[in-house]
């Protein structure tokens, strides 16, 4: 669970990219108790080495259990598995300090958990199979050409939406951002939206919309990649697309539940692929997907692509055996990793092999989601830290919901974020 809540319905999969990951807890946390997660005696059965593996809470029913019974099949070690509800990440950022901590863990990477010695690098496990991750899987897990985890799960966050009402509306899949703010219009009755990206009116797209614009968070080179005009035109289009009336606000749930577009309280959603079998279960074949769109004809289209990666802390006891069971699990077990992506939630096994074969993704929405992520996808970039994430969060803040002149909060976000470049890198 995340290491804060900004409201009731913010996901899983949503929490370290809003908090920029664990490694500013781990800056401030203190050391954790007794709870290691391991045997008490702190050795394995048999002589063997005894490893603890740390997750989060999942909502999704069947998940514990499946991690459980991936541990138990493992032969070459003693695997014990943590899982864990509530602030998951202040415990883990606590347990990796202290030393306390599991040996082998899932979270997302921050430079500073390398800058800090929490994590080791995988390069040597990963080497022979790295051509079969997606290149940007690659490289938000990579600090100074180095891998740091292995990617468990993707979830891409897409626009879902209902094919029959956007063909009765004589609408086609917007393909720039205005064709989206069009078709918002369009769809809206008085009875249904057109659109919905959270009750907070849209800063989930922040990030879609600079990417449609060219825009980066961060540039190759390690500067603010949001600065110029085309990005400040992006953030104007997400305010005027919160004051076209046409955007669901106050729903039931967040953005991040299909509750609002399963309801028909909307035509289109932001959401995850997470939520895709309830929507199939509900539409069927009338359910579509998009990217987020093109800001113009020299943009591009965008999707998120998130997801969970797993780790080996840099202060277990063990390092070698954890690198030999993440190995493993998600590198050599693939009849296991498609089990843990497909059956439980619904992911994106991150090998590029495994989800061009998985049979529940070879076909309508499913098939188009894993082409659009193949296509479009964008991933976090470990530098950004959420010293950075907390200022381009209150400029998106301030431009869509309070129509503040984009590039005055550009500028401002610009200060904060280079300002921590200059901290990290010099």
């Amino acid at each position: 669970m995340p290491a804060s809540l900004p409201n009731p319905g913010l996901s899983r999969r949503d929490l370290l990219k809003r908090t920029g990951g664990l490694a500013a807890v781990a800056a401030f946390a203190a050391a954790c108790g007794g709870n290691t997660g391991r045997p008490p005696s702190g050795g394995g059965e048999g002589g063997k080495a005894a490893l603890s593996q740390w997750y989060h809470l999942y909502g999704e029913t069947g998940t514990k259990e499946a991690a459980l019974r991936y541990a138990k099949e493992y032969a070459d070690a003693t695997v014990s598995v943590q899982w864990t509800p509530g602030d998951y990440a202040t415990k883990l950022s606590s347990g990796l300090l202290s030393g306390k901590g599991p040996d082998v863990f899932e979270s997302q990477l921050n430079i500073a958990m390398v800058k800090s010695n929490q994590v080791v690098a995988l390069d040597d496990i990963i080497a022979d199979v790295k051509d079969d991750f997606q290149p940007g899987d690659l490289a938000t897990n990579t600090v100074d050409g180095k891998v740091y985890g292995v990617r468990m799960i993707v979830d891409p966050q897409v626009i879902y939406y209902r094919k029959s009402l956007l063909d009765k509306a004589g609408i086609k899949p917007p393909e720039t951002i205005d064709d989206l703010i069009a078709a918002a219009k369009e769809l809206t009755t008085d009875k249904v939206k057109g659109l919905f990206v959270g009750n907070d009116g849209g800063l989930a797209l922040g990030g879609p919309a600079l990417w449609s614009s060219g825009g980066a968070y961060l540039t190759e080179d390690n500067k603010p990649g949001f600065t110029d005009a085309r990005a400040a035109q992006a953030f104007g289009k997400l305010r005027e697309l919160y004051e076209s009336k046409s955007l669901l606000l106050g729903a039931p749930t967040d953005w991040t539940d299909p509750g609002a577009i399963v309801q028909g309280l909307t035509a289109m959603q932001w959401i995850g692929m997470w939520a895709l079998p309830a929507m199939q279960k509900a539409f069927g074949d009338d359910l579509g997907v998009m990217a987020f769109p093109k800001l113009d004809a020299q943009g591009t289209a965008a999707v998120y692509s998130g997801g969970w990666t797993q780790f080996v802390s840099a202060k277990s006891a063990n390092v070698e055996a954890a690198k030999k069971f993440v190995k493993w699990l998600w590198i050599d077990k693939t009849d296991l990793q498609e089990d843990w992506a497909l059956n439980y939630g619904f992911h994106i096994p991150p090998r590029k092999s495994l989800a061009a074969k998985a049979a529940k993704l070879q076909s309508g929405a499913a098939a188009d989601t894993v082409k659009l992520t193949q296509d479009y996808g964008k991933t976090d970039n470990p530098a950004w830290t959420p010293k950075m994430g907390t200022a381009y969060g209150d400029m998106l803040t301030n431009i869509i919901r309070k129509g503040a002149d984009p590039a005055a909060e550009i500028a401002k976000a610009e200060k904060t974020v280079s300002a921590e470049l200059q901290r990290l890198f010099g």
